[in-house]
Order: C-alpha cells, then sequence, then structure tokens
C-alpha cells in the first residue's frame, strides 16, 4: 500500500510524520495480499485551534473515505484511524460473507423471471420463444405477510426474501386457490 501525506497550514515535526506513516501502516492488515495498488491519500491540516485530517483509500473493488478533527493532531490521527479501521474490518466481513455464500442481504440478489411462448412449428414440434423478461430485488418479507401479499393481486407467484432465513422463496397460487411454498433450502 502507497501512503502519501499533504500537510496544510503547518509544518510538521518528524516525529509527526513517523507516527502517522505507522500508525497507518497498520491498515495493510486489511487489504488482500494481492492488492499492492491500494493507495492511502491522508491530508492534515490545522486551522484556527482545529486539526484535521481527511483520508481517501482507493484499492481493487475498495474506495473508503474519512475526516476528523480534534484540538490536538496525534488525537486527530488516532481518531481518523479508529474509524478507518471500523469501515475496513466492516468491508473485510461482507467480502468473506460474499465468498461464504453466507448472509447475503436481498440487495445482494436479483431475481430474472421470463414469459415464454410456444408455437407449432411447420414439422408438427413446438418452438419455445420469450415473450417478456424482467428483473428485480426480492423484498425481505415473512411467510404469512407473503400469503396475504398474493391473495391480495392477481399474479400466480411471489418471489420473496425470506426474513427468518434470509433465502429466496417462491410462494404460488395453486389451482384449487391454496398457496404452494418453494424453498430451495440453500
Amino acid at each position: 500500500m502507497q501512503i502519501t501525506f499533504t500537510f496544510k497550514n503547518f509544518e510538521p515535526s518528524e516525529h509527526l510524520k513517523q507516527y502517522a506513516h505507522r500508525r497507518f501502516e497498520k491498515l495493510t492488515k486489511y487489504l488482500e495480499r494481492t492488492d499492492a495498488t491500494a493507495e492511502l491519500q491522508v491530508a492534515l491540516s490545522v486551522e484556527k485551534q482545529r486539526h484535521m485530517a481527511e483520508v481517501k483509500l482507493v484499492g481493487d473493488g475498495l474506495h473508503l473515505s474519512a475526516s476528523e478533527s480534534s484540538e490536538d493532531m496525534y488525537q486527530t490521527v488516532d481518531l481518523i484511524l479508529d474509524k478507518l479501521d471500523a469501515q475496513m474490518r466492516k468491508h473485510r466481513e461482507k467480502s468473506k460473507d460474499k465468498r461464504k455464500g453466507g448472509d447475503v442481504s436481498a440487495s445482494g440478489r436479483t431475481v430474472r423471471t421470463e414469459v415464454f411462448q410456444f408455437s407449432a412449428t411447420p414439422s408438427g414440434g413446438r418452438e419455445r420463444s420469450i415473450v417478456d423478461s424482467d428483473h428485480f430485488e426480492p423484498k425481505p418479507m415473512s411467510i404469512d405477510e407473503a400469503a396475504e401479499q398474493l391473495e391480495n393481486a392477481q399474479e400466480q407467484f411471489l418471489v420473496f426474501q425470506d426474513s427468518d432465513t434470509s433465502r429466496v422463496n417462491v410462494l404460488y397460487r395453486r389451482r384449487n386457490g391454496d398457496f404452494g411454498l418453494i424453498d430451495p433450502g440453500l
């Protein structure tokens, strides 16, 4: 990770430069070994009695920023490092969840529906063609809420995210008027 510092309205001591560099280097533990292109831009400035810091971290699939101010530059560096540390920890946990296929929110899943039409071919067979296609994100709800929503709708099925299991399910209307549930259990 490449770290660049910018100082505005003050001349930093050598100790402050070393301190800030040492502290921000600790963030490399969150970066993957392959992400040598990550760049951390740190802007430290002083206005009257306020010591401010703005940080931008850009890497492969990563873009984080934070800002902080206090009455002491060392304290400001520590505060902004805590903020960035929390953001990176959260990003790393999300990445782990995605790789494991774990508890992913509905916003990470889209559902595609297609309407087919079958027509007879001159040879006596049937040919399938897509008439309509749609993409949407399933909404989190309980099975009871989904049944109530399907009951009030004219649709034959409803795709939703089960709020208890976080899995995408399909509730469909049966020919006798009852409902059926498809839960893939993945």
